[in-house]
């Protein structure tokens, strides 16, 4: 890295010091990347910029008049967290994940912290999100929201902050997990001696929370999206797909006998668990909207009687609320008894009287949200606005103060990051997204999550329409660089990526990106070559450069049931390319390729990332709409067509 890097002295630097000295935990990667040298770490960033293309890892830019799909831009420099910087987080977001489903289980059901006044009545049933539908409904082990992505900002004294809490269906994991696998595979010598943890955990995680959902024994799983149109479609089939279940639209499905039914060829099968990514109000024309066509009539009946779960649960997207966040730290002292670990944003409140005089006297000072917008819609950036824009929000505010909250403007910190054009690297505005997996006993966290990055120069918001872009995010098993990753350890023959087929079929396809990687020749050839021929090596005495032979069914012991027929459900694959150039599910021999993998079990995420002479990749829509946000990121719908809320990593931030 040269050494004209400067931190600067207004924004917290994640890597360096304010006097320029390197953070101890970066001190590996810094390395790696002085011995690489800039020519072909560029040149491998193109390796990867290639590699999301042929894999069709895109979003939807809804502002755009064209509704462009793009490529979803990813910076190598990796984010560190250390140990125990990491176990404070892990703690803040546990103890905040267990306030919440205790606040939403209350409010659904005897209500004691209205009752006590500590959060005012008319907050919460005022609140677009509350769902009377589902008052007293005993929810599936007492969890309301079982997947979380909690938005994290860091301001200019280093400190976490909680910017908001996602709670109805948070997309962006398959770009975490998507991220971490491009990373092993073109720039593996970054990950030797540095005990990063692991990731790729997270399906099996997910779809062991999910089972455990079921009102049977050996109940059926699917992933529920509203379609292929939708911007985060290419994260819903990747999950079903990694998962291995069964991915269905809203028309797959069916209620008849007090059960919700799937359609297949070989029959209709029941359902247990819906791992929904609709909104609340498409779920079923019958309860909510009745003009829906992307939900299932009849399932909220059948969910309040017990018979069918559902994650999230139906109506947690009244503590998704932004006036409703405010009232957090209350909840974790009320419920829990103890101090919040992870402290909010000041948030101003327009319902509040006293709130209100100060935003309206200092509106161009502050960022305004509408409390049930998301996406960046609804938003004013005090400092950025004209005295036009300023005035006509005002006067919105004035009209409906409820709707309305302000933040103060924060100062996001700020990471390494490559720029190609320059070939040099420059100061960018981050920020991160855990993703926080709770169940009945416990909550799981996976180590990392999204990090997301400002790529414009000098600009304060990371959203993906304004060139944003993210990063792989790194925790450390230690405070400091030493101790063996998973690649290290795969090499030297530790199974520390759990089952041995996935290690294997990693490693196979590890071998067939190493070798060109390692012989394209240029500066950086010589750090290569010495991990492909480690890998060549471990590959031919264990057999991974073999394909795998096919088994009878997946390792989860989960197989999808009977062959499936258009437009009924259909197997997920992580791509789709046949059902977005017109061929039914099950047409062709890429769609034969796809059920042999997946009879084999799943692999590594990303398996067609990268192959040698890669082929034409169909099109698949990726993340959700452009993002704003002043301390204020916004994350909300994966778009204005029915995808739940949350549906696409954090976005934009203005600092």
């Amino acid at each position: 890295m040269p050494m004209n890097y400067d931190p600067g002295q207004r924004f917290f630097d994640e890597m360096f010091t304010p006097a320029g000295e390197l953070r101890p935990h970066y001190a590996g990667v810094r390395k790696y990347m002085e011995q690489l040298g800039v020519s072909e770490f560029s040149r491998r960033t193109e390796l990867l910029d290639l590699a999301f293309r042929n894999q069709g890892i895109t979003f939807t830019v809804y502002s755009d008049a064209q509704g462009t799909e793009r490529t979803f831009p990813f910076d190598p420099v990796p984010r560190i967290i250390p140990a125990s910087e990491w176990a404070h987080l892990e703690a803040g977001l546990t103890q905040r994940v267990r306030a919440l489903n205790a606040f939403l289980n209350d409010i659904y059901h005897d209500a004691q912290i209205l009752g006590d006044g500590v959060i005012p009545s008319e907050l919460i049933y005022t609140s677009a999100h509350f769902r009377r539908e589902v008052h007293g409904v005993n929810v599936s082990q007492g969890i309301y929201t079982h997947i979380v992505g909690t938005d994290l900002i860091r301001d200019e004294k280093g400190e976490y902050l909680v910017l908001e809490d996602n709670l109805r269906s948070p997309s962006g994991v398959s770009y975490l997990l998507s991220n971490r696998d491009a990373m092993r595979r073109i720039y593996p010598g970054m990950f030797e001696g540095q005990g990063v943890r692991s990731v790729q955990h997270y399906a099996t995680a997910l779809l062991t929370l999910l089972n455990s959902m079921s009102p049977r024994e050996d109940g059926t799983v699917v992933v529920l999206t509203p379609g292929m149109y939708n911007s985060a479609y290419f994260e819903h089939a990747y999950l079903a797909q990694q998962m291995g279940v069964q991915l269905v639209e809203g028309r797959d499905l069916f209620v008849d006998a007090g059960r919700v039914w799937m359609r297949t060829t070989g029959g209709r099968k029941q359902v247990d668990v819906i791992y929904r990514r609709v909104d609340d109000d498409f779920l079923d024309p019958l309860a909510f909207r009745r003009d829906s066509a992307l939900g299932v009539a009849g399932l909220v009946e059948v969910y309040r009687q017990g018979r069918v779960a559902i994650a999230n649960a139906i109506g947690t997207g009244v503590a998704d609320d932004k006036a409703v966040y405010a009232y957090v730290p209350d909840m974790i002292r009320y419920y829990l008894n103890e101090e919040p670990k992870l402290n909010n944003v000041p948030t101003y409140l327009g319902m509040n009287p006293d709130h209100l005089g100060y935003m309206l006297e200092h509106a161009s000072e502050l960022v305004f949200k509408g409390v049930g917008e998301a996406g960046g819609y609804g938003m004013l950036i005090g400092p950025a606005a004209t005295r036009q824009e300023i005035a006509e929000y005002v006067e919105k505010v004035k009209a409906a103060p409820r709707e309305f909250i302000a933040q103060p403007v924060v100062g996001l910190s700020r990471h390494p990051t490559f720029y190609g054009d320059s070939e040099a690297f420059e100061p960018a505005h981050i920020d991160l997204r855990p993703y926080i997996l709770a169940g009945p006993h416990d909550v799981t966290i996976v180590p990392g999550g999204l990090t997301r990055v400002a790529l414009r120069r000098g600009s304060l918001v990371d959203n993906s329409s304004q060139g944003g872009g993210s990063k792989d995010t790194w925790v450390l098993e230690h405070d400091g660089p030493g101790q063996p990753s998973g690649m290290s350890q795969l090499l030297s023959g530790s199974d520390t990526w759990g089952e041995s087929q996935r290690r294997t079929e990693w490693g196979r396809r590890a071998v067939t990106v190493a070798k060109p990687i390692a012989v394209a020749g240029g500066p950086g050839t010589a750090v290569a070559e010495p991990v492909a021929e480690r890998l060549r090596d471990r590959a031919a005495r264990t057999g991974a450069h073999r394909a795998p032979r096919v088994a009878g069914r997946a390792p989860t012991g989960r197989a999808p049931t009977g062959r499936t027929c258009p437009g009924r459900a259909r197997p997920s694959r992580a791509g789709a390319g046949a059902r977005l150039r017109g061929k039914p599910a099950g047409a062709g021999a890429g769609a034969r390729a796809a059920r042999a993998r997946h009879a084999a079990g799943p692999t590594e995420p990303g398996a067609a990332l990268l192959p040698a002479g890669a082929g034409k990749a169909g099109t698949v829509w990726g993340n959700g709409p452009a993002r704003t946000v002043g301390v204020a990121r916004e994350v909300g719908p994966g778009g204005r067509d029915g995808s739940a809320g949350g549906g696409a990593p954090p976005a934009d931030r203005a600092a």
